[in-house]
């Protein structure tokens, strides 16, 4: 069974930073495609960065791009979102996908809330 389990969300001043990580289990992470989605209050979900297993192909959506940096470390079935110049925009709950471009599986989320 896939699992996927998100931490380190929470409340940040405009243009401020957080590290997200996705610890993942049920699957052969090494050999598989991950990404990350979001979906703001009373909007859709959006796909915003996916990263292929050995880390040579790394897309990003254009929202974020510049902004937001996707990583892995199959060592620890781990997949990482560190978000930079966070904008009021950006608030939404984050969810980690076993995917490169698409909506699931996922986890069951964290929340990033920016806030002055």
């Amino acid at each position: 069974e896939v699992r996927l389990v998100e931490s380190g969300g929470g409340s940040v001043q405009p243009g401020g930073s957080l590290r997200l990580s996705c610890a993942a289990s049920g699957f052969t992470f090494s050999a598989a495609n991950m990404g990350w989605i979001r979906q703001a209050p009373g909007k859709e979900l959006e796909w915003i960065a996916g990263i292929t297993p050995g880390s040579g192909n790394i897309l990003y959506a254009d929202s974020v791009k510049g902004r937001f940096t996707i990583s892995r470390d199959n060592t620890k079935s781990t997949v990482y979102l560190q978000l930079s110049n966070l904008k009021t925009a950006d608030t939404a709950m984050y969810y980690c996908v076993k995917a490169l471009r698409s909506m699931a599986p996922r986890g069951q989320g964290t929340m990033v809330t920016v806030s002055s």
